[in-house]
């Protein structure tokens, strides 16, 4: 897999990298970029990866909990089943190569449903990265853990687990610490096999009967902005390293009441102003403005429903020139000699200390999602126009 393997590479300074399932954890948590949620009903998944009708999708969870109803569950599972055991025949007879092969998740419902797929499945796991434990709680998020590493044994697989926190005890303030600390204590547990730690925010909106509109970000309600920012304090700290995620964007087309925030500038000089347009009559400009608070807020990755914001996410996952450069200049100065350096477009100072881990980030964000050169931006990427 390699993200945004179908733009020209003139467009790059530096070219994202490859890589596959078996890549180390590190990696692999950097990469899931966009990821593309659809419902176990959706038809012919196996062969959707073996003709790679969408380029650039490089990550994907097939749902089993929210987007399937009560009264399909069982044949969302039998269909299921025999999907991912259609991918396991032909990745063993080399009809999907591994380097094709993106990082597929389950989500499941429970405990017992991840059994009864872990023991039916066995060595066809083998085509999984992971499964997506919903709910996530650190009594029920242990039992996952451990029917994981049991499976990960009895099978001798590459798999890992990615909680999604989306319960009441995590949202309701007075519950919030203790639980997010006990979950803290469980994920640390297994360490090893946490690959990412995602956030459900369509479920916490639900328990408040809040939607954010097309126009807003789930920055702009304020009950869920709060039980983000607990998220991140508690998880996403220095000595931890987890990776966060943001949530679900789940529009693809709407009405909108407020004014866009999209910039004319990067399309008008281009001569691309219709690109611009098409973007805000596909309401995708609340989608950026989200991933770009997201990334602000130290959340990297994010769950989509339509392989049209695919491409979106990762333009804005491309690290700019200018980034690139005040990240090496700190790493490579970071020996002790210098405190402070103008940056290389002499508009900010570098320190070395504070801005370590945000370099060294940007660094691996650069490996995976590539460098624009000088005079490329977002909109070269999203238009095919340099």
């Amino acid at each position: 897999m390699q993200h945004l393997s179908t733009v020209p590479k003139s467009f790059f300074y530096k070219s994202p990298q490859a890589f596959t399932k078996w890549g180390t954890p590190d990696i692999l948590s950097h990469a899931l970029g966009a990821t593309l949620y659809m419902p176990a009903s959706m038809p012919n998944i196996a062969q959707m990866v073996q003709t790679k009708k969408y380029p650039e999708l490089v990550s994907f969870v097939i749902d089993l909990e929210d987007a399937v109803g009560d009264g399909e569950l069982e044949s969302c599972e039998t269909k299921l089943i025999a999907d991912i055991e259609e991918l396991y025949t032909l990745y063993t007879n080399q009809k999907v190569a591994p380097e094709d092969l993106p990082l597929i998740f389950i989500r499941v419902r429970s405990v017992e449903q991840l059994k009864l797929l872990t023991t039916t499945l066995g060595k066809s796991q083998d085509v999984l990265t992971g499964y997506v434990f919903p709910k996530f709680t650190a009594a029920q998020g242990a039992l996952y853990f451990e029917l994981l590493e049991q499976t990960i044994q009895e099978h001798q697989l590459t798999l890992y687990g990615m909680p999604i926190l989306e319960s009441r005890e995590v949202l309701y303030k007075e519950s919030r610490m203790e639980a997010l600390f006990a979950i803290k204590e469980v994920l640390n547990r297994y360490r090893n096999r946490v690959l990412n730690v995602r956030m459900g925010a369509t479920d916490f909106c639900g328990i408040y009967g809040i939607r954010r509109r097309v126009d807003s970000t789930i920055y702009d309600i304020s009950v869920i902005r709060d039980c983000i920012a607990d998220i991140v304090n508690v998880l996403g700290r220095e000595e931890d390293g987890f990776i966060i995620s943001g949530p679900v964007w789940e529009y693809f087309s709407n009405a909108r009441v407020l004014k866009p925030v999209l910039r004319m500038t990067p399309f008008s000089e281009k001569g691309i102003l219709n690109a611009r347009q098409a973007l805000l009559d596909d309401c995708l400009d609340g989608l950026m403005k989200e991933v770009l608070m997201d990334r602000q807020n130290g959340i990297l990755g994010k769950t989509v429903i339509h392989p049209s914001h695919i491409r979106v996410v990762h333009a804005l996952y491309v690290i700019t020139y200018e980034e690139y450069l005040d990240a090496l200049s700190i790493v490579e100065n970071n020996g002790g000699q210098k405190g402070v350096l103008k940056s290389h477009y002499a508009n900010k100072m570098n320190e070395m200390k504070p801005h370590l881990r945000w370099a060294q980030k940007i660094l691996r964000q650069a490996q995976l999602y590539g460098v624009y050169h000088e005079s490329v931006d977002f909109a070269s990427l999203l238009t095919d126009v340099e």
